[in-house]
């Protein structure tokens, strides 16, 4: 099976081919930060009209680097949402277009599903297993029992990590993309010296909050000498921020692990896998790795490449859907909002205790 993927959710447009012995046959991907970069964030006009200009460009060059024709594919996947509807609408016409043209199926992928599944194209992990699901824009912990099988164990209640990230990052001047800015500004910084909330940790259940987090580091540098912020307490601001996050994640993932061991939906390996742009952030990945050491569990992070938004995860998401013979029609509706878990309580933690 060899299917090709297309990835314009956001600010990143990509385009990938992915085979079913988990090989990435090829892979393109132009980044837009220079573009929203004067802007502090994305801006989703400036987001849907660079992947219009670069998509089908992209898509010859990756076709072109494995020796790859529109006959030799299996399928066509496409990010079909959640995310910036105008960019969501390209990737999907785009996508529907070249499936029509080479008489193949065309699989529309939930985005935040690709992001669960990168583990299995990375690292082959089985079902289930728990994941948290970490970015800019989602927080989420999931039990993963298989393709479209998810129940949300917790989300958050406000903002997302990533989302406290890129405004703390922004508030400081560290330009954009914020979350890798503040991680370089956190190097050498001591995560003590500001007194920073832990919203959630030690409540029950497993949903987060991080809109408290960001109106205290605003409340810490109105306190600071007016102008520019010194390298000290820049340092020092950024490490609190990374630190009080990874403290929040560890405390609610482990309420989560504690919950599906309790359900019996561990299986015979538990295994927590955290996915998404926010899984890049060093601190974190080793703060959950300790955590499941620590309990006996599995930990599995996909390479820093994959963490971030692509194409070969779409990819690898519409070839595992499709081995289920899960296609879409060419009327399908492009989505800003996919819950993957449907049946949850629209009342974040609602029924669910830990």
């Amino acid at each position: 099976m060899i299917v090709l993927g297309l990835e314009t959710s956001c600010d990143e447009t990509a385009a990938a081919l992915v085979d079913g012995e988990r090989r990435i046959l090829a892979h393109r991907l132009l980044s837009q930060h220079d573009a929203h970069r004067p802007y502090g964030g994305v801006v989703p006009e400036i987001a849907a009209r660079a992947h219009l200009d670069h998509l089908d460009r992209l898509v010859g060059e990756t076709l072109d680097e494995a020796g790859v024709t529109l006959a030799d594919l299996d399928a066509v996947a496409a990010t079909g949402g959640p995310g910036l509807i105008g960019g969501v609408i390209v990737g999907v016409m785009t996508a529907k277009a070249l499936a029509l043209a080479g008489g193949r199926p065309f699989v529309a992928v939930n985005h935040l599903e690709a992001h669960a599944l990168t583990a299995r194209l990375s690292d082959d992990v089985a079902f289930p297993f728990l994941l948290l699901l970490v970015s800019g824009g989602h927080c989420q912990l999931l039990a993963v029992r298989g393709v479209g099988a998810y129940r949300r164990l917790g989300t958050t209640i406000d903002d997302a990590a990533g989302e406290c990230f890129d405004k703390v990052a922004k508030m400081m001047g560290l330009g954009h993309p914020g979350g890798p800015a503040l991680e370089r500004a956190a190097e050498g910084g001591d995560p003590d010296r500001f007194a920073l909330p832990r919203p959630m940790r030690g409540r029950p259940g497993c949903d987060v909050s991080f809109s408290g987090l960001k109106t205290a580091a605003r409340q810490v540098l109105d306190r600071l000498p007016p102008g520019p912020l010194s390298v000290r307490d820049r340092a020092d601001l950024a490490a609190g921020v990374q630190a009080a996050v990874a403290d929040v994640l560890e405390d609610r993932t482990g309420r989560a692990m504690t919950l599906m061991a309790a359900d019996g939906g561990t299986g015979d390996s538990p295994t927590l896998v955290v996915a998404g742009g926010v899984a890049a952030n060093r601190t974190l990945r080793a703060r959950l790795g300790g955590l499941c050491a620590a309990r006996g569990w599995t930990f599995v992070a996909p390479p820093l490449a994959l963490c971030t938004d692509n194409a070969a995860m779409v990819a690898w998401a519409g070839l595992e859907r499709l081995r289920l013979g899960l296609t879409d029609a060419l009327d399908f509706r492009p989505r800003p909002r996919w819950p993957l878990d449907p049946d949850a309580p629209k009342r974040p933690g609602a029924g669910v205790k830990a």
